[in-house]
């Protein structure tokens, strides 16, 4: 720490469990003790159970997961491709108009993402292009909002990359298709697997747009978790959310393993 006296240590560890608990690990530990409960004894849940779990792991619940898992890993595909190929197009681009193309994708999160939702309600959903109804109005409203995080992930990385590398193998000969995909974007990895992550995080736990596009065939968990809970079932929101946060962090975890495989090549 930056906290050199063991006094200010202390003081530093302290003030940092006292907003930590209380503001995120708290909040996470009534949910995950809800999950496990039957009903409210005081301030606290009580009546030990696995029953929630069992409901949210097969079902509508299954179901609901493996939308969200399809709908974030090809939202974040489709995000990290286009993202990335703004931002090796901007670095070629002169200030204005690389500034230019920054503010168009930090559009659509720049405004809440109720907007972005009724905007791609009302855009898609006449002749030629009509998606309202189908699973890929809600792929395509969550690829818009992350895409953003992906294309800011990339250009910063691109910024820090040492031109010395492409130089390099230009003067050796390279065309340059070989160096963008051999030599620019292994550079790249690490930064692209960390936006890949980060688009995914979002996608999963996405609400106000998924609400206003979802069909009854393509429901995400997070709108089984708001039905549930709206409805009155806390425990079994409890437990979905749960499993929300399971499979999310899982998939983190696996992006972070490659992320530090590919930072060490």
């Amino acid at each position: 720490m930056l906290v050199h006296s063991r006094t200010g240590r202390w003081t530093a560890w302290a003030l940092f469990a006292v907003l930590f608990v209380p503001l995120f690990a708290l909040p996470l530990l009534v949910i995950l003790a809800a999950s496990f409960s039957t009903h409210w004894s005081g301030a606290f849940p009580s009546g030990p159970t696995t029953a929630h779990y069992a409901a949210a792991t097969r079902g509508e619940s299954l179901q609901a997961l493996t939308t969200s898992l399809v709908t974030a890993v090809t939202a974040s595909v489709i995000a990290l491709t286009a993202g990335t190929w703004a931002a090796l197009a901007a670095a070629a681009l002169g200030r204005k108009g690389k500034r230019l193309l920054d503010a168009l994708f930090m559009l659509p999160v720049a405004v809440p993402s109720v907007v972005v939702g009724l905007a791609v309600l009302v855009a898609f959903s006449q002749p030629p292009m009509l998606l309202n109804g189908t699973r890929w109005i809600v792929i395509l409203a969550h690829t818009v909002l992350v895409t953003a995080f992906a294309h800011q992930s990339v250009s910063a990385a691109i910024r820090r990359l040492d031109p010395m590398y492409e130089q390099a193998a230009a003067s050796l000969g390279a065309r340059p298709s070989y160096v963008l995909l051999r030599v620019k974007l292994p550079l790249l990895l690490p930064s692209l697997n960390a936006a890949a992550g980060l688009c995914f995080a979002l996608s999963m736990g996405e609400l106000s747009t998924t609400m206003m596009l979802y069909p009854p065939d393509w429901t995400p968990l997070p709108v089984l978790i708001f039905t549930a809970t709206d409805r009155g079932s806390l425990f079994t929101g409890s437990a979905l959310a749960v499993v929300l946060m399971a499979a999310t962090l899982l998939a983190l975890l696996a992006v972070s393993r490659i992320r530090t495989k590919a930072s060490y090549r």
